[in-house]
């Protein structure tokens, strides 16, 4: 997700020895800033962040551990508003009501979506959506989907005018004690007065918690210009940024708490539901140091694995007993957490082979397909127990899957391989051995580690 900033730190971290000289830090900070201004870091931001990084180095003493940390010390200090809210916060007395706003084409409406996702499946919350866009087409209808896809509650009446729909949402969400009120707003092309005002009526109607600015991070400072004028106009309480995992660059997240003067609250970092991370600044700051961020993944799993589950499926992997119906359900788990590029950036000394991944798409992919389709050939014995598959049924497997004889036996051979190395990894020190096997795929390491 952060892929450009993280090599420009680390290409700035590996021209420093642990003990150097002046030099070696000023080749350093000239190399960072040059990275960072064609990451489209705004220069105020890149200019703070160079003169406080030389100045702390020089007065610690030139080397590897005292660039680090006073690069580490000063990121958190840019990407934070003391006393200001990180993440999602709820209100004191339910329901949290969330006005969405932004313009036409940033992504609001399934950012609002993946809000709702988060909320339901992290938090356990109940939540409505309401509908008040009716300015676009088919947003109402594009918002019935997302919300039949995640399971959550939909408000809406396209007789109505905006204002009414909101009232009259609300008054549904005390009534029915729902935690969580998300509100879909129409946007523009550009800012004009109708859109302010009919904004600010809505505003008025529900009398919001929180109002989140959701900006596409592909239009990159141009989206820090939108949320200031936004922030004058209306008023927010956070930013949003949405299609993150298109922007390659990635600065525009660097430099827009301090820009703006909100928090950025969530990133969209891909296509799916799952794919909304919060931002949640010492966590970034770890990630952007390329040691990963491993609160946030922790988070995600112990929402989407039920741990009654996950005890059982530990006890059948211990005893070499994981079959293609283990399998099945442990990919509807993985559903949940997003994107395997996502998921591997959070994992300390992976981000190399989050970028080898790209956008590859762990459930579409033709490899998991084959895999389901053979798997949907099977009797029920034969899911339980893969070792019933002799050679007649695994003829009528490849019929059954429209896949020939021999990519059959090379999908069970994988199974059996992953399965072994399932068990072998549930052993005491098995988790360290695939660390240094993965380090050593990727070349050998990551970043220095993180002073504490």
């Amino acid at each position: 997700m952060f892929d450009t900033l993280t090599d420009s730190f680390k290409n700035a971290i590996g021209k420093i020895r642990f003990h150097d000289d002046d030099k070696a830090l000023k080749k350093a900070t000239t190399e960072l800033k040059k990275s960072l201004l064609k990451a489209d870091v705004h220069h105020k931001v890149v200019k703070e962040l160079i003169s406080y990084v030389e100045l702390e180095t020089k007065k610690n003493g030139v080397g590897k551990d005292n660039f680090l940390k006073a690069l580490q010390d000063k990121l958190t200090d840019i990407l934070t508003i003391e006393g200001a809210a990180k993440g999602f916060t709820f209100a004191s007395k339910p329901p949290t009501v969330v006005l969405m706003i932004g313009l036409q084409g940033s992504g609001k409406t399934t950012t609002t979506g993946k809000l709702a996702y988060f909320l339901k499946e992290q938090k356990k919350k109940k939540v409505l959506i309401i509908a008040a866009d009716l300015q676009r087409l088919a947003a109402v209808e594009q918002l019935k989907q997302i919300a039949e896809g995640i399971e959550v509650d939909l408000f809406y009446d396209e007789d109505a005018t905006p204002t009414q729909i909101v009232e009259d949402g609300i008054y549904k969400a005390e009534k029915e004690l729902y935690d969580v009120v998300l509100i879909d707003t129409a946007g523009r092309l550009a800012i004009d007065d109708e859109l302010m005002q009919e904004l600010s009526n809505v505003k008025q109607a529900a009398n919001p918690n929180e109002l989140f600015y959701v900006a596409d991070a592909m239009t990159g400072q141009d989206a820090v210009r939108t949320a200031q004028t936004f922030k004058e106009k209306i008023g927010i309480t956070g930013v949003v940024l949405s299609k993150f995992d298109g922007d390659s660059k990635g600065g525009v997240a660097l430099g827009l708490t301090q820009q703006v003067g909100v928090p950025l609250r969530f990133i969209g970092a891909g296509e799916k539901m799952p794919d909304l991370e919060q931002f949640i600044s010492d966590r970034i700051v770890s990630r952007l140091m390329g040691a990963g961020d491993v609160e946030s993944l922790a988070e995600k799993a112990a929402a989407a694995i039920d741990p009654k589950e996950a005890k059982r499926m530990t006890q059948k992997i211990k005893k070499g007993q994981f079959n293609f119906n283990d399998f099945l359900a442990q990919m509807e788990q993985m559903k949940k957490l997003g994107s395997m590029k996502s998921i591997m950036g959070m994992i300390p000394g992976m981000g190399n082979m989050a970028k080898q991944l790209g956008d590859m798409d762990l459930e579409n992919s033709d490899e998991v397909k084959q895999i389901k389709a053979l798997v949907s050939s099977m009797t029920r014995k034969e899911r339980e127990n893969p070792d019933l598959l002799n050679n007649t049924r695994k003829r009528r497997l490849a019929a059954g899957a429209g896949l020939d004889l021999q990519h059959v036996n090379r999908v069970l051979k994988q199974f059996k391989n992953a399965a072994k190395m399932a068990k072998k990894m549930s052993t005491k020190g098995g988790m360290k051995e695939m660390q240094k096997m993965m380090a050593q795929m990727q070349g050998g390491g990551g970043m220095p580690n993180l002073p504490r």
